[in-house]
């Protein structure tokens, strides 16, 4: 029976053995319970020691033995299931707070743009359209509409490689500035390659040299732009929404400190309007986050950075690309025949024969192609970009001249309503070199001008004049209205090239226009007074004949 009854303890090997428990020395005293635990169970198991009197007793003494044997062997193997379960917790409490007292590795906490958002909004919004500048449709239509300009023809040049050096050292100077602002961003990055572009893109632009593969290919880059046009439209409209905020916030300010001088039932008044707006400041301020989530307030500070940074790589190569200046990779290639638009080869029919330049500076593919190797490359186009001494933009009168030719051409339109003292102030305009001029040419003309068909020859030979010298005149003011001081951190609305302005014209061809449009507007000013007065002399003669025959 002894054996019988050892059939239950067969089963404590089911329980983890204690080497597998794994625990320390120091709980040693954890795992000393497990014999007590052992030998509570083996009293479940003693048989009863009372003696049978009669076979009746036996046969209930053995039913109550089977019982208690069956029951003992439950209880046994419930209690071991528990111990277990107990242990295995206890293990798992200390094998935690050991680990916890393990010193953590500090985890760095990535910054977010945050207010800088709108300052990077901007750079995006400049990005974008310098991009958008030197797509395959604008690069044409500056080869084929800029550059072939009736006035850049006859002032500027008609030296179509020199132009085109000009609007590649003004796209150079655009992303120069460009960089330059990013730049400084970078200085705030955690990344030690981005603190670094400043050093890394001015080897790129020099010599092409890109050890992080940060430029893009055309297919990313254009992916990029439609994700950075997005931020840039969601960051305006949280620059609005905070806007608003601002507003909302300082009118319950300002209910707030004149409520408490009001009376009780202008209080009880004032205090609901109060609710209602702080209510709606609640719903705001909500607008407001979910704008900071969608927008670049809540992106990561170097994953924006980053972003800025290859794409202005990518725009970099993009202009050595259209320009042929050096390698640059053939994956931003938009069409075979970028470059072919921009160069076109040196038998061109339509080319001009005799090439001239408005100053000194003289330019030819092969110094175009090798410019990059010995100065820098942003160094050599600011070169370009200076102007020639005997230009408008070396003299700082290209704007000023801009202002009188349009001004001029205001007149011409309407000649008969510029009084005198108008022209005196165009007269007080002019500089001395056009004053000389002027007066020279209008020697031997006489004061009579009646003859109507010398006023038409005029009026046309004005209007050819004006129209290949007004578009250069409105586009300078425009050029220079997108760079003032108050309009430098906007994107510019138009594609006016330098090269489409006065500011590389020639002085000398310039001053004998205006003098041309000045004589000619003389001419066609006293001719109309001349009509008008002698329209109410005619008026006033036929009045006073009327006055007499009524009198008479």
């Amino acid at each position: 029976m002894c054996n019988a009854f050892k059939q239950p303890t067969s089963l404590t090997p089911s329980t983890p053995p204690l080497s597998s428990l794994s625990l320390q020395n120091s709980h040693s005293s954890i795992i000393s319970l497990l014999p007590l635990s052992l030998s509570l169970s083996h009293q479940f198991l003693q048989p009863n020691k009372t003696t049978p009197t009669s076979s009746s007793s036996s046969s209930k003494e053995q039913t109550q033995f089977h019982f208690d044997s069956n029951s003992a062997y439950t209880i046994q193997v419930r209690f071991i299931m528990a111990l277990e379960t107990w242990l295995i917790k206890v293990k798992t409490a200390i094998s935690n707070s050991l680990t916890s007292a393990a010193p953590k590795p500090k985890q760095i906490k990535k910054s977010n743009v945050g207010v800088l958002a709108f300052e990077i909004a901007g750079l995006m919004s400049k990005l974008l359209h310098l991009w958008q500048s030197l797509s395959d449709k604008n690069i044409t239509r500056i080869h084929d509409d800029s550059l072939s300009l009736e006035g850049v023809q006859k002032i500027v040049s008609n030296d179509q490689t020199f132009l085109l050096g000009l609007a590649c050292a003004e796209f150079a100077e655009n992303l120069r500035l460009l960089a330059k602002s990013v730049s400084r961003i970078t200085k705030k990055c955690e990344d030690q390659n981005l603190r670094c572009f400043e050093r890394l893109f001015h080897e790129f632009v020099n010599s092409g040299r890109d050890p992080h593969n940060w430029v893009l290919s055309l297919k990313e880059m254009e992916a990029r732009i439609k994700k950075m046009d997005r931020y840039v439209t969601v960051t305006a409209t949280l620059y609005k929404e905070l806007d608003e905020l601002s507003v909302l916030e300082n009118g319950l300010s300002k209910s707030s400190k004149y409520c408490k001088d009001l009376s009780n039932n202008e209080s009880s008044i004032k205090e609901q309007k109060i609710y209602e707006l702080q209510q709606k400041i609640f719903w705001q301020r909500q607008e407001v986050k979910y704008m900071k989530d969608r927008s670049l307030w809540n992106r990561s500070f170097d994953s924006v950075t980053l972003m800025l940074v290859r794409s202005i790589f990518t725009v970099s190569a993009r202009i050595r690309l259209v320009f042929g200046i050096g390698q640059c990779p053939s994956s931003l290639s938009r069409s075979l025949s970028a470059s072919a638009a921009v160069y076109p080869s040196d038998q061109n029919p339509s080319a001009p024969s005799t090439p001239f330049v408005s100053g000194p500076l003289k330019s030819s593919k092969l110094d175009h192609e090798t410019k990059d190797l010995g100065d820098g490359f942003f160094e050599s186009n600011s070169k370009l970009l200076k102007p020639p001494a005997t230009t408008l933009g070396a003299a700082a009168l290209a704007l000023h001249y801009a202002n009188l030719i349009i001004v001029i051409e205001k007149m011409i339109k309407s000649p008969q309503l510029v009084g005198v003292d108008a022209r005196d102030d165009l007269y007080a305009m002019l500089p001395s070199s056009i004053r000389s001029l002027l007066r020279a040419r209008l020697k031997g003309v006489g004061f009579s001008a009646s003859d109507p068909m010398l006023a038409g020859e005029w009026r046309e030979a004005l209007g050819r004049i004006l129209g290949w010298l007004s578009p250069l005149a409105h586009n300078m003011i425009k050029w220079q209205s997108e760079r003032s001081f108050e309009q430098q951190n906007l994107v510019p609305k138009t594609n006016v090239l330098l090269l489409q302005t006065l500011y590389f014209a020639n002085k000398e061809k310039t001053e004998a226009a205006i003098t041309e449009l000045l004589v000619g507007l003389n001419y066609i000013w006293r001719f109309e007074r001349e009509m008008t007065a002698k329209a109410l002399f005619e008026c006033t003669t036929f009045s006073g004949i009327l006055n007499v025959k009524n009198f008479s």
